[in-house]
């Protein structure tokens, strides 16, 4: 199968990951680009934040067409990430192939167990008061995450929106896009010297079904059930978690 294919197949299924689940599709764009597609880690977390970034800011005009989007806490929420992400972008060049890898691993299997963690029918209680401190610290977290694997992080954001700043669902899935678009673009800024290395004959096409998939995923979503779907996907997401962190220490 050429590489042309396979970006385009990759990238339909992490936009419908994104687009039937709200976040952690973008997980599966760093293993697809290295496993797939042949990229280096550190060039790969560049390619996903070029990905990530374009898909959220699709994703992101939708919803806020919606109402979803609260503009001013969430500016407040992704300025906190905004230094910590552009920081670790600059970091992220000079790690070791291995341990990239192996911190990847690490936060897609954390991905899969939040995932499945919030798949559970249980009932939840009252969200928590906003704790301004803690907010920041979330925000903060989240850009170092943002830059140093070159995720968008929703899977961390939608929580962190709903606990601690007391979002409803809807919200935050809209708002969190606005935090990751920003924290990629921080990111981003930083990796301007690793661009020209980039092959953008396999980051065009799956930019492009990453961005057609997202919508399809939404239509997705309406039609299956939400917690079936995360379930499924953590599953996934597991394996690859797994692989990556036997393919980094051995």
């Amino acid at each position: 199968m050429s590489t042309v294919i396979l970006a385009l197949v990759a990238g339909a299924v992490v936009g419908l990951a994104l687009g039937a689940l709200g976040g952690g599709g973008s997980v599966l764009a760093v293993p697809a680009l290295i496993y797939l597609l042949g990229f280096t880690p550190a060039a790969a977390t560049t390619a996903s934040l070029l990905i990530v970034t374009a898909t959220s800011l699709t994703a992101l005009f939708a919803h806020a067409r919606a109402g979803n989007v609260r503009w001013r806490a969430g500016a407040l929420f992704a300025a906190a990430g905004l230094v910590p992400a552009a920081l670790a972008g600059a970091v992220a060049a000079r790690l070791p192939h291995w341990l990239l890898t192996l911190a990847f691993a690490a936060v897609a299997g954390l991905a899969a167990v939040r995932m499945l963690r919030s798949a559970r029918p249980d009932a939840e209680g009252q969200p928590p008061s906003v704790r301004p401190a803690k907010a920041a610290g979330c925000g903060a977290g989240l850009g170092a995450l943002t830059g140093l694997l070159g995720v968008g992080g929703g899977f961390l954001a939608v929580p962190a929106l709903v606990t601690v700043l007391a979002f409803e669902m809807q919200a935050a899935v809209g708002t969190s896009l606005l935090v990751i678009s920003a924290n990629s673009l921080a990111s981003l800024a930083t990796r301007g010297a690793t661009m020209g290395h980039l092959d953008w004959g396999v980051i065009a096409p799956f930019t492009a079904t990453a961005v057609l998939g997202a919508w399809d995923g939404k239509r997705l979503a309406a039609r299956a059930s939400g917690p079936l779907l995360q379930r499924a996907f953590a599953v996934a997401l597991l394996a690859v978690a797994a692989f990556m962190a036997v393919d980094a220490v051995t």
